[in-house]
């Protein structure tokens, strides 16, 4: 059996251990070449516990040394078992002090088992920063005031562990934990899109990141059967196209990734993973190679990170780059397996020929996108699979085709196509429409349950998130009670004032827990609230860089609307609501800012779209929100107060809190 940790025993069987008997079974177990600064490391780590341990009053209890939480792609120094508590250690060895961000980590480590290791659910879990040369110590128990036994982390030097130790044990009360079942309690992660990425990418299974529960297994099921036709057109010499469909946050880009990773170096059957998201795109490609670049260092090597990018732009690509190469070179893709991301978002017949006339001077060029990309892989004399990750009112631009024009393209242009479906592709979320009757006469065509994922996890606090916006964005009365429901896990709270919800943010997130400010691209009246749509952000610096860069989502000053955060998701959102969606009894009211005043919005396409820029919004958000709807301002035409009261009063009538 594959154990978690490098090393585990009772308290006092590692206190009989010799210094030489523990670290060699730490070095067996050890996955990657021993370095002299690991091993150094440990027998420092061993010699104050020994001390620590030995002096301890309590001797009931396990430790663990190199824990994995592979959602992190990281290992907790240590574990220790005593009564009722989950002791974490994390060591920084020579270390004079305690870092913000080596704070973070240890707390990040705590927050992980008690959201995601089933028995680590209920017990106390008190996270400990030894920086072993430290000065200064900070003991103070404190819970977080979040109420779910998490403590505050404490910080000490090595000389002053065995009483943070000892403090902990006089406050604590409750349940002791089985020490017989501790280690064996299921592991059920929802890690997000970045860390996913990462971790599979590092060889990782989807098992191992993602939660195994009954109301999320068929993320394994829908990556077995997308697999199995793969191997199935590989040996049949056929060319096969499925249709993966799910709800907002199900795990369809999960899949997609999984299924990419899995065929990187096999015997031909390379795959690549393509998306229109721009943003999304930026976002993996950098948060895989500055990945790839630490791993590196820390097993000593040098890799320099254009380097790294080389080898990640293989396996991520912006589709659009993937469509320009294969325009000029008429030669079949490197890949066998192109995975398409979002591919409702691909452009209609229209759309495209206009771009290739501006952009690529090709005046006569007839093809949608889905018809095109169909025809690069069908160069392949063999065979071939493209899969269709499709999420449902996801449109939200002008020309994006809807999952129609896929099958349009399929019975105009490639009748020996082997097609799967998923058995929900007829629901009118995903907009098939009419395209879907002509498979009728097809007799290649499958439908297939386990290619539909139809639960959320991108909330692993509130499954129904994404049915409660989509009821709140329908006007059905009953997103009442899908709100009761979920706000007893994921707080969505509304406000009107824009100070109380960063600061809600702030009170809400902890650890290295990612918070920012999202709006839609339309929402131009909120430059009063230091809000400007039309500013320069960069992903990369938003989503990936830390609480000190002024550009990261953390400092709260740039805002991503619904087209940089498709795709991707933070821990907790603030949601403010503009003038351009407004509440009506007869439906909603659309509106664009044009010059210095709100225009209605009539075309039936661009309503949806930005009836859909907010669905993105809203279910953008992992453990909870805040909406702000602003008071407005009577002396501003732009901003009248009606503007934006009747879009409180029905928010608020859905029972959410007010701040």
């Amino acid at each position: 059996m594959l154990h978690r940790y490098y090393y585990s025993n009772s308290i006092l069987g590692f206190l009989s251990e010799s210094t030489n008997q523990i670290l060699g079974k730490l070095s067996q177990n050890n996955q990657f070449t021993l370095e002299q600064t690991q091993r150094n490391a440990w027998l420092e780590e061993i010699s104050i516990l020994k001390n620590v341990l030995n002096e301890l009053s309590y001797k009931a209890g396990l430790i663990f040394f190199e824990y994995s939480i592979p959602r992190m792609g990281s290992r907790i120094d240590v574990i220790i078992l005593i009564q009722n508590i989950i002791f974490i250690l994390e060591f920084k060895i020579g270390e004079k002090y305690y870092s913000s961000g080596a704070i973070d980590q240890v707390l990040d480590y705590a927050l992980d088992l008690k959201n995601f290791h089933k028995t680590s659910h209920k017990p106390l879990i008190s996270s400990i920063l030894v920086s072993t040369q430290a000065s200064q110590v900070s003991l103070d128990f404190l819970k977080t005031p979040h109420n779910d036994n998490v403590l505050f982390p404490l910080k000490t030097n090595s000389k002053f562990l065995k009483q943070a130790i000892e403090k902990v044990i006089r406050h604590a009360d409750g349940d002791e934990i089985n020490l017989d079942t501790w280690s064996s309690g299921i592991y059920s992660p929802t890690p997000t899109i970045i860390e996913a990425a990462t971790a599979l990418y590092n060889e990782h299974s989807v098992t191992e990141i993602s939660r195994n529960d009954a109301s999320a297994i068929n993320l394994n099921r829908t990556s077995n059967k997308i697999i199995e036709i793969i191997n199935k057109a590989k040996a049949n010499n056929e060319k096969a196209i499925c249709f993966v469909t799910g709800v907002p946050g199900a795990g369809k880009t999960l899949v997609g990734l999984n299924v990419a990773t899995r065929n990187l170096d096999n015997q031909g059957t390379t795959s690549v993973f393509l998306s229109g998201n721009g943003p999304l795109v930026k976002v993996l490609r950098e948060a895989l190679a500055r990945d790839k670049v630490k791993r590196e260092k820390i097993k000593g090597n040098k890799l320099k990170k254009q380097d790294a990018e080389r080898e990640v732009k293989m396996f991520i690509q912006n589709v659009h780059h993937f469509r320009d190469e294969y325009l000029t070179d008429q030669l079949p893709p490197f890949d066998h397996v192109a995975i398409f991301d979002e591919a409702q978002r691909a452009w209609n017949k229209k759309q495209t020929a206009n771009f290739m006339s501006r952009r690529k001077n090709k005046t006569d060029f007839s093809q949608s996108e889905p018809e095109f990309l169909i025809s690069c892989l069908n160069r392949h004399r063999d065979w071939a699979v493209i899969v269709c990750l499709v999420g449902g009112g996801q449109e939200i631009n002008t020309g994006e085709a809807g999952i129609s024009e896929w099958i349009n393209s399929l019975n105009h242009s490639f009748p020996h196509w082997h097609i799967y479906i998923s058995s929900k592709l007829s629901d009118n979320e995903y907009a098939a429409g009419k395209a879907l009757e002509l498979l009728k006469n097809r007799d290649d065509v499958n439908s297939n349950d386990e290619l539909h994922l139809s639960v959320s996890m991108r909330s692993f606090r509130a499954e129904n998130v994404s049915l409660f916006v989509k009821k709140l964005l329908d006007m059905e009365e009953e997103a009442k009670d899908v709100y009761e429901e979920i706000n007893k896990k994921y707080p969505i709270v509304l406000t009107r004032d824009l100070d109380k919800a960063k600061r809600w943010l702030k009170e809400k997130a902890r650890g290295s827990e990612r918070y920012g400010i999202v709006v839609s691209s339309y929402a131009e009246r909120l430059k009063p609230y230091a809000i400007d749509v039309k500013s320069p952000m960069n992903p990369i610096h938003w989503f990936l860089n830390g609480k000190d860069d002024i550009r990261s989502s953390f400092y709260l000053e740039q805002v991503a609307t619904e087209f940089q955060i498709q795709g991707l998701e933070l821990d907790w959102v603030c949601v403010t609501w503009d003038a351009d969606l407004r509440y009506s009894k007869e439906g909603w009211g659309t509106y664009s800012f044009k010059g210095n005043k709100w225009q209605n919005i009539n075309k039936k396409d661009r309503k949806k779209y930005l009836k859909n820029a907010y669905r993105v919004l809203l279910t953008r958000a992992r453990q909870g929100m805040v909406i702000v709807v602003p008071n407005g301002d009577e002396e501003d035409t732009t901003r009248k107060p009606v503007f934006y009261d009747r879009t409180f009063e029905y928010l608020k009538n859905t029972g959410m809190e007010i701040i």
